[in-house]
C-alpha cells in the first residue's frame, strides 16, 4: 500500500511538471509576438522582460516544489512523521495540548524551510525585476508578526477543534465543521479592522473626487460599503491591486496606491466594477457554499476513516496519533483531489468572465476594463503566453489576452 500511494504521489508531482514544461516551451515558442490585444502597449524591450521575469519565476519554484517535494517524501515515507509523532506525544500528557503543539510546531518548521526561498524570490528575484521595495528588518517584522498571528488563530482552532473531538466522540465532525464555519466568518468581520491594518496603513483616498464616483457606483449596483481606503502597498512592492475586504456592515474597498499611480480614475472604476460583480453574482457567497460543502463532506469521511487501523499502514506506519492520522488523510485528500484542480479552475474562470460582464455592463464602458488589464498586465509583467493546457488546468482567471479580447469583441457586437 505504501509503494501504491508513493506512486500515485509521483504521479500528480510529475503531470504538474509536465505541464510547467509545456508552459515554459510554449513562451520560448511564442514569447517574442506580442498580441494585437497589447499592440501599441507593449514593446519589444518590455515583453521580453515580461518573458524573462515569468521564465525566472517559474524556474525558481520549480526549484522549490523539487525540495519541498524531496522534504515531504522524507518526511511522510521516510518514517519521520512516526518520529515527529512519539517525541509530540512524549511531551505532555494532554490530548489537548499534544495536538496544539503538534499543529504549530510543524507549522513553525515549514516556515523555516521556506524562509529561504521567500528571501531570494523577494530580494533576489523581485529586486531584478524592479518590484521589491521592502527592506530586511520589514521583512523580518512581517514574518514575526504573521507567526504571532498565525498562532493565535491555530491554537484556537485546534484546541476548539480537539475539545469538541473529546466532547462528542460520535458526532465530532459535524460540531468541527460547525466551529470552523463560525470562526471563518469572524474572522471576515475582524480581519478589516484588527489583521490588515497590522500590514498596511489605510488611509482616506487622497485622489479628489475619486471616493465620490466611487460611491456613486457603489450606489448604482445596489452594493453598501463602509470605508474606501487606500493602502501604503508601495512600502513593500510595486506590484498592484484592488480588493474588497470584510463581510456584512464592514465590507470595505481597498486601492493600492501603485494602482492608483497607475491607473485612471474610470479604468479604477472598472477594476472596482468588476469586483461588485463577483459580490452581485453571488460568486464569493457560491464559493463559500461550495468550499463549506466539501469541508462537511471531508470532515465526515475523516470520522469514518480516521479510526481505521490500516491507515497508518499507507505511510508504512505501525501506529498513529490521531493527529497524524489527520496529516495522513490530509496527504491522501491532496491526491485524490488533484484530477479535481481544472474542474475548479474552470468555474472560477467562469465566474472572471461573468465579472467582467458585469462590469462592462454597470459602467457602460468596455474601454476602460480593457485598458485596466492592459496596465495590469504590463505593470506586473504577467505572461502573455501560456500555454492553452496549462491555463485550463490551473488559472483561475481566463488569461488575459482572452479576457481582453473578449470585452472588445463584446463591445464591438453591441
Amino acid at each position: 500500500m505504501k509503494t501504491i500511494v508513493l506512486l500515485a504521489f509521483l504521479v500528480v508531482v510529475a503531470v504538474g511538471y509536465w505541464l510547467k514544461y509545456l508552459n515554459l516551451s510554449h513562451l520560448k515558442a511564442h514569447g517574442h509576438e506580442v498580441p494585437p490585444e497589447f499592440a501599441g502597449a507593449v514593446d519589444p524591450a518590455t515583453l521580453a522582460k515580461m518573458s524573462d521575469y515569468t521564465v525566472e519565476h517559474s524556474r525558481f519554484g520549480l526549484i522549490e516544489s523539487l525540495f519541498d517535494n524531496a522534504v515531504l517524501i522524507l518526511f511522510l515515507f521516510g518514517g519521520l512523521l512516526a518520529v515527529y509523532d512519539r517525541w509530540i506525544l512524549r511531551l505532555t500528557n494532554s490530548f489537548l495540548w499534544d495536538g496544539v503543539l503538534f499543529a504549530l510546531v510543524l507549522s513553525y518548521i515549514q516556515t523555516v524551510i521556506g524562509a529561504p526561498f521567500s528571501l531570494y524570490s523577494t530580494f533576489r528575484i523581485e529586486n531584478k525585476y524592479g518590484f521589491n521595495t521592502m527592506t530586511i528588518k520589514l521583512w523580518i517584522t512581517d514574518l514575526l508578526k504573521e507567526l504571532a498571528i498565525g498562532t493565535v488563530i491555530g491554537a484556537v482552532m485546534v484546541s476548539g477543534a480537539l475539545l469538541l473531538v473529546t466532547w462528542s466522540s460520535g458526532l465530532w465532525w459535524l460540531w468541527v465543521w460547525l466551529f470552523f464555519l463560525v470562526v471563518s466568518v469572524f474572522l471576515m468581520y475582524i480581519s478589516p479592522v484588527l489583521i490588515e491594518p497590522l500590514f498596511f496603513k489605510f488611509e482616506p483616498l487622497k485622489v479628489e473626487g475619486l471616493e465620490d464616483r466611487i460611491r456613486q457606483l457603489m450606489d448604482k449596483a445596489g452594493l453598501r460599503v463602509s470605508r474606501v481606503f487606500q493602502v501604503d502597498a508601495s512600502k513593500r512592492s510595486k506590484h498592484s491591486n484592488a480588493y474588497f475586504t470584510g463581510i456584512g456592515k464592514v465590507k470595505r474597498i481597498v486601492l493600492f496606491d501603485t494602482l492608483l499611480e497607475q491607473m485612471t480614475q474610470e479604468e479604477i472604476l472598472a477594476v472596482l466594477a468588476h469586483e461588485v460583480g463577483h459580490w452581485k453574482k453571488k460568486h464569493v457567497l457560491k464559493r463559500i457554499i461550495m468550499t463549506e460543502a466539501m469541508a462537511f463532506i471531508g470532515l465526515y469521511l475523516a470520522y469514518l476513516l480516521i479510526k481505521s487501523p490500516s491507515l497508518p499502514a499507507v505511510l508504512g506506519m505501525g501506529q498513529a496519533s490521531f493527529f497524524a492520522r489527520v496529516v495522513i488523510l490530509g496527504f491522501l485528500s491532496s491526491i485524490i483531489l488533484f484530477p479535481l484542480t481544472p474542474l475548479f479552475s474552470w468555474l472560477s474562470r467562469k465566474d472572471e468572465h461573468e465579472a467582467d460582464r458585469f462590469a462592462v455592463e454597470l459602467t457602460g464602458d468596455s474601454k476602460a476594463m480593457a485598458s485596466a488589464l492592459v496596465k495590469l498586465t504590463k505593470e506586473n509583467l504577467s505572461n502573455l503566453h501560456p500555454h492553452p493546457l496549462y491555463a485550463a488546468f490551473y488559472y483561475s482567471h481566463p488569461p488575459v489576452v482572452e479576457r481582453i479580447r473578449s470585452l472588445r469583441t463584446g463591445a464591438r457586437s453591441q
